[in-house]
């Protein structure tokens, strides 16, 4: 299992240098990626960016990130690189900047392995719906890694990085992490900058991270966080305190929206993690959260609505594929048809929808007013307890091509939207395994915050993740 500390502590001691360990990723990539198929690309100067690591580390420089591989998600910016969002419609562009995050990686040191395979524009939960490849979870090849962030989820859990950054609209990280083992984190909306993310719901989206290790999760969070003068949405970095300590012992945990559509084996291994957390002296809560069935609902709305608007501009003329037609009307037509797949065109066509004259009042706005109840809820909830547990994901992770039907696709963000509507912290940690046909798959548990209590959260899930591995 790569991580970090561990990749530290062996260029310190000599015993592994960072030409070495990206020679070696990169062949294991091309060795075992041919059935997982996670990684989109291993790009061409991965070498050189080692060597110039290689020879700051000879010098005796010190940079947080010096010399640690990463994944990206394909619909994160990197200067000169592709940047397709697994989608036709971009297949051919090359970023002309970087995206923030991938500024802040570079300057920290970290080396940019290549980009990972995700659901077109982000729209999955399962990373079947890239225009490219279909990537699957490295535990069962039969099963499907989650998504959107699919490949980057795979790439940590196969050991081709040993960090992966992905971006989370309705549960892109989390939902991946839970199904494919590791752990996924989803900060406050805001605390990471989103420029030079290829936009999906503006007001939702937000980049995330994916490691092994609570550990490499915090250290790199620490590195992106912070103002962005090119994101008016981005936050100052005294707004989220490190000082503020998760000191707290009482997790809430809402039954009642657990009832429904959660499989046995998802419930059992809950409730474990709760009775592990209570022998350690957390104090388990009931709490009811009423409105929080009503956040799919409203996700749906929003999400699309947003989508919509963004992908607008890929016309074929001002950004996109192009394919001529007989006049403008035509070519538009022509060029979206085959540069967008068929999830990207529900969405469009579902969110032109709930925008348009005559639907606006009695979908969009009554979807809006319902995100502001479900925050006041979560903000008042929030008052009584210090986190929120729920299951990450409803199910273990499904076979490939067993959710056809659209909604039930959709159903697998149950508990994982919620927090994008409130904009809070969350993150899924590993919760154990279920055996199916003698395959071992793992399991999430969602830990939630209040808004900008990120380090807090941090703090708590490094403890549950030492009380877990001492129990099990």
């Amino acid at each position: 299992m790569l991580d970090i500390s561990y990749i530290k502590k062996q260029y310190e001691s000599g015993e592994l240098s960072p030409v070495d360990l990206i020679k070696e990723l990169t062949d294991k990539i091309k060795q075992e990626d041919r059935q997982t198929q996670a990684v989109l690309e291993i790009f061409d100067d991965a070498l050189s960016q080692a060597q110039k690591a290689e020879q700051m580390i000879q010098e005796g420089k010190s940079l947080p990130l010096l010399g640690i591989p990463f994944i990206l998600k394909d619909n994160i910016l990197i200067k000169g690189k592709t940047a397709s969002a697994a989608s036709k419609m971009l297949e051919n562009y090359t970023a002309t900047y970087d995206s923030t995050v991938a500024k802040r990686l570079k300057d920290a040191g970290a080396i940019i392995l290549g980009r990972a395979n995700m659901d077109e524009f982000a729209m999955g939960s399962s990373t079947e719906n890239s225009a490219f490849q279909i990537t699957k979870n490295p535990h069962d090849t039969s099963r499907v890694p989650g998504g959107s962030s699919g490949g980057s989820a795979a790439s940590v859990a196969k050991g081709f990085c040993p960090v992966a950054l992905g971006t989370d609209t309705g549960g892109s990280v989390r939902q991946p992490a839970a199904f494919c083992g590791v752990v996924g984190f989803k900060p406050s909306y805001g605390a990471i900058s989103r420029f030079g993310l290829i936009a999906m719901g503006s007001s939702l989206d937000q980049a995330g991270i994916l490691a092994n290790k609570v550990e490499d999760v915090k250290l790199v969070f620490e590195v992106l966080y912070g103002k962005d003068k090119y994101d008016a949405t981005s936050l100052p970095k005294d707004m989220l305190n490190k000082n503020i300590k998760s000191n707290g012992k009482k997790i809430g945990v809402p039954r009642d929206f657990l009832k429904e559509g959660v499989s046995k084996e998802v419930l059992d291994a809950f409730e474990n993690s709760l009775q592990i957390l209570k022998k350690e002296g957390y104090e388990i809560i009931d709490i009811n959260l009423p409105s929080f069935k009503y956040a799919l609902s409203a996700y749906y709305i929003i999400m699309p609505a947003e989508v919509s608007t963004n992908l607008a501009r890929f016309d074929g003329l001002r950004y996109g594929l192009h394919i001529d037609g007989k006049d403008y009307a035509d070519s538009f037509a022509k060029s979206r048809s085959a540069g967008f797949g068929d999830e990207v065109k529900r969405r469009i066509l579902l969110g032109t929808f709930v925008l348009s004259s005559g639907y606006m009042d009695a979908y969009y706005y009554k979807a809006v007013a319902t995100r502001e109840l479900i925050r006041k809820e979560l903000a008042s909830v929030m008052e009584q307890v210090d986190l929120i547990a729920t299951p990450t994901t409803p199910t273990y992770a499904f076979k490939l091509g067993e959710k056809t039907d659209p909604v039930s696709m959709y159903a697998a963000d149950i508990f994982t939207v919620p927090v994008n509507i409130t904009k809070t912290p969350a993150i899924s940690m590993p919760m154990g395994h279920v055996e199916v046909n003698g395959k071992k798959l793992p399991l999430g548990i969602q830990f939630i915050t209040k808004e900008m209590h990120d380090f807090a959260l941090l703090d708590f899930a490094k403890d549950f993740e030492n009380v877990y591995a001492k129990h099990s």
